[in-house]
C-alpha cells in the first residue's frame, strides 16, 4: 500500500494519500483508516468523514463506506497542537465577528495563538477559553478552540478559530484546498523590482537553526511556497507591500522577502533589523532607529481574509485596519520622503 502525507506548521492540517492493497477485503473505511493511521481517533476519522474530508476515487464518502481493492484514499484531518492543558484566561481579545461555528479575531502584536514551550500562558487560545467558559462543550471539556491557521507572535490581523469539530473538519478543508483569500501588509526594506510578481521557493527549517525557516530553490528540501505580491506605496529605500498567500508555510512572507533580498523592516530573525537602504547620513539613521523603537517587531499585518462559512456556505470577508505601530512608521516614512523630495 502506497501512503503519502503532507504536514505543515502553519496550517494545522494533515493530508493523507493511500492506495488501497489489490488484496485487501470489503472494510468500513473508518475501520481501515483507524488501523493506518497512528494516533488518531475513529472518531476524528468519522468526524472528517461527516464533514466531507474523506475522499475515494476524488467522491466524497462516509464513514461506512466499504473499502475495495485499488481504491484512492484521501484523507484531511485537523492536526491541534500537542495536547497540554489549556487554562481561561481573562485577557482583551478584539473579536470582530462571532457565532455558533466560528470566530474571527483581529489578533495585537506580541500576543502568541497557541500556548507551547516558553509561553504557556496568555496567549489568544488561553483568553478564547476564557470567552467560552460559559458554553456548555467547553465547560465538559469536549471541546476546545480549533485552530486551522496562525500568525507569528510579533505578526498582527486577522484570524478564523472553530467552535465545533465540523467547523474545525470544513475550515481545514478550505485551507488545504486554497479557496481562502488570505492578504497582507508589509513594509519591506527596498522596492521590490518588478514592483508586481510572485516570489516562489521550497520553505522548510534552516539548516544550521530550527527555530527560523530557509528558502530552498531547488526543491530538495522543505515544502512548496508560493505568494503574490504588489507594492503599493514607494518610500525609496522602503516599500509598502500588499501579500496574497497561495499557500501558507510558517514565516513564508519573512522568508520569501528575504530570499528576494528585501527583508521586513525590523525583522530581527531574518536579517531585516539593521539600515539595509539608505544614506549614512546621521540625520537618516537615526531617523530609522526612531522607527525601529516605534515598532519593535517585524512590519506584517493580515489584512484580510475570506472564506465560505463551514455551515451555511455563504462567502464571508473580513478586512482590518493597520495597527497603530505599523500606521506611525508608515506616516514617518511618508513624512520623510516628502521632506526630502521638498
Amino acid at each position: 500500500m502506497e501512503e503519502e502525507e503532507l504536514t505543515d506548521q502553519q496550517e494545522l492540517f494533515e493530508h493523507y494519500r493511500f492506495r488501497v492493497d489489490p488484496g485487501q477485503s470489503l472494510l468500513r473505511i473508518d475501520k481501515f483508516l483507524f488501523t493506518r493511521l497512528e494516533k488518531i481517533s475513529r472518531t476524528r476519522i468519522q468526524n472528517a468523514a461527516n464533514a466531507g474530508n474523506i475522499l475515494v476515487n476524488n467522491n466524497q464518502v462516509k464513514p461506512n463506506y466499504k473499502v475495495k481493492p485499488d481504491d484512492i484514499i484521501q484523507i484531511v484531518l485537523p492536526n491541534p497542537p500537542r495536547e497540554i492543558e489549556l487554562i481561561p484566561e481573562n485577557i482583551p481579545i478584539n473579536i470582530v465577528f462571532e457565532d455558533n461555528d466560528v470566530v474571527v479575531v483581529n489578533k495585537e502584536p506580541g500576543m502568541v495563538v497557541h500556548p507551547a514551550y516558553g509561553n504557556y500562558t496568555g496567549t489568544l487560545v488561553n483568553a478564547l477559553m476564557w470567552h467560552f467558559k460559559d458554553m456548555p462543550l467547553f465547560q465538559s471539556g469536549e471541546l476546545r478552540p480549533g485552530l486551522v491557521h496562525r500568525i507569528d507572535k510579533n505578526t498582527s490581523g486577522i484570524l478564523v478559530i472553530a467552535k465545533n469539530e465540523l467547523a474545525l473538519n470544513r475550515l481545514s478543508r478550505q485551507f488545504f484546498d486554497r479557496t481562502t483569500d488570505r492578504k497582507y501588509i508589509a513594509l519591506v526594506w527596498g522596492v521590490p523590482d518588478p514592483p508586481e510578481g510572485t516570489i516562489t521557493g521550497h520553505v522548510g527549517r534552516n539548516i544550521r537553526d530550527r527555530k527560523i525557516m530557509q528558502v530552498f530553490p531547488d526543491g530538495s528540501r522543505g515544502k512548496p511556497a508560493i505568494t503574490h505580491y504588489k507594492v503599493i506605496e514607494n518610500f525609496g529605500y522602503t516599500s509598502l507591500v500588499e501579500c496574497k498567500l497561495e499557500t501558507g508555510r510558517t514565516h513564508q512572507i519573512r522568508i520569501h522577502f528575504c530570499f528576494i533580498k528585501h527583508p521586513l523592516f525590523n525583522d530581527e530573525e531574518y536579517g531585516g533589523d539593521h539600515i539595509l537602504k539608505g544614506t549614512t547620513f546621521t540625520k537618516y539613521q537615526q531617523f530609522v532607529k526612531n522607527c525601529f523603537k516605534m515598532l519593535p517587531r517585524q512590519a506584517l499585518h493580515a489584512k484580510s481574509l475570506s472564506f465560505d462559512h463551514p455551515v451555511t456556505g455563504k462567502r464571508l470577508s473580513f478586512d482590518s485596519g493597520l495597527p497603530e505601530d505599523m500606521k506611525q512608521v508608515i506616516d514617518k516614512w511618508r513624512q520623510y520622503i516628502a521632506g526630502r523630495d521638498n
